[in-house]
């Protein structure tokens, strides 16, 4: 959410900001919360005014009861309670008036960043860098389910029996290697200086709303019937929702954390949800790092957030490439974001295993997080990016330590957190 005092003063560029996000149906509100501000204001200062004259006559109405002006008190009585009146319509007016703008608000897009490429959608997202040399085996890369079945490590039949299609049964090796990796994506950002959490994985309203768009809550979160609860699609979610009407101190900052948590999505108009496999599920679990700090600082750490998943995949012998979000790709509250993807050599291209964003001071405007100054209080800025996501990053994994008879080399770095296995060997 911008600050709308921008907004006031910088109508176009907001304008030309939704235009570069192909949002033209949104144009009309730029116009539409200027004329609502407006009657705010006017509102607002009229409700000063009769607050004022209000006070200034119920002081007069004592000293006239003291001189035995009665009947002058009875008619300063009589102004106060008709200004009371008065002053509690323009008070519910202003709150009318407030609610519409706030509503609006919330739907106009933040300012993406000057560095942003403009383009429709993800078709058009631009390749930064490549790191490590993509291989294409000369043996067959099976699908990454069928994979997974030679080691009795899934079941998505029992699954879909027990919760239906996007769940899974991790098993045996496949569910160890599942764990080993989450185990040392959070050693991996611990050893980096990030703060270890387990968060909560449900979350109020006003949270949701604060850490998201309207459109990504409809897509994505599950409300718990009969309560004021969201399971959290990422453990963003209530990582940042922590901080919710907090003043931070600006000496604690930067505030560097890296948090554990399972992630329910809906994956409402998704396509490849029956498909069998575990690409695009209901259900995951997800190591995420996220940074709290200055404004001057964001984009410095969004550079470093991004480094740290290229760091962590090329660790474990993936190659990977990071992708720049167009800005039709980008999420309303977005500033800035890359896309990280891993080699598939069974599909001889790249695909999404991590999303690095900075939002600027969009989130700190909706939750209230402010940061306390040497001279001043000011919004924080809040950044989050995906350390691992499995079971995909299990896609990724599987298929390029795959050996040619069907066995998975362990990398070193993993090695630990296996039991000291160097290499899984297939049931079947």
């Amino acid at each position: 959410m911008i600050d709308i005092k921008f907004l006031r003063e910088n109508p176009e560029v907001v304008k030309e900001n939704i235009r570069k996000k192909f949002q033209d149906k949104k144009l009309p509100l730029v116009d539409e919360v200027i004329a609502l501000d407006q009657e705010y204001r006017a509102n607002k200062t009229e409700a000063d005014n009769l607050r004022a004259s209000r006070n200034k006559i119920s002081k007069q109405v004592g000293a006239l009861m003291a001189q035995g002006k009665k009947e002058e008190a009875e008619d300063a009585k009589r102004q106060v309670a008709e200004q009371a009146q008065k002053l509690a319509e323009c008070e519910a007016k202003e709150e009318e008036l407030g609610a519409k703008i706030k509503q609006i608000m919330m739907v106009i897009p933040n300012i993406i960043d000057p560095s942003v490429p403009v383009g429709k959608d993800d078709s058009e997202n631009v390749e930064v860098q490549k790191y490590g040399e993509p291989v294409v085996p000369d043996f067959e890369i099976p699908y990454h389910t069928d994979i997974m079945e030679r080691f009795n490590g899934i079941d998505l039949d029992s699954a879909r029996r027990v919760a239906g299609n996007g769940f899974y049964y991790l098993m045996g090796d496949i569910a160890r290697l599942h764990s080993a990796v989450i185990a040392y994506a959070r050693d991996f950002m611990i050893d980096r200086g990030f703060t270890y959490v387990v968060p909560p994985f449900m979350i109020r309203s006003d949270v949701v709303t604060g850490v998201m768009s309207f459109a990504e809550m409809d897509a994505m979160m599950y409300k718990i019937e009969g309560e004021d609860l969201y399971l959290i699609g990422t453990s963003e979610h209530s990582m940042i929702g922590k901080f919710i009407d907090q003043i931070v101190p600006e000496e604690q900052l930067p505030i560097t954390l890296t948090s554990y948590s399972p992630c329910f999505r809906k994956e409402k108009g998704a396509h490849g949800i029956e498909e069998r496999g575990v690409y695009r599920i209901h259900q995951f679990e997800k190591q995420e790092m996220i940074v709290v700090c200055k404004p001057e600082e964001s984009m410095a750490w969004f550079d470093k957030l991004w480094q740290n998943t290229v760091d962590l995949f090329r660790s474990l012998d993936i190659p990977v490439r990071t992708l720049e979000c167009c800005s039709g790709d980008l999420a309303d509250l977005k500033v800035k974001s890359v896309d990280v993807e891993a080699w598939s050599p069974r599909q001889k291209k790249y695909f999404e295993v991590g999303s690095c964003s900075n939002l600027g001071d969009a989130q700190a405007r909706r939750l209230g997080i402010r940061v306390k100054g040497k001279e001043s209080k000011y919004l924080a800025h809040t950044l989050n990016n995906t350390v691992v996501a499995p079971p995909r990053m299990l896609i990724a994994f599987l298929e390029n330590n795959l050996n040619a008879d069907g066995s998975v080399t362990i990398p070193e770095k993993l090695r630990p957190y296996m039991g000291g296995t160097e290499k899984l060997i297939p049931k079947k």
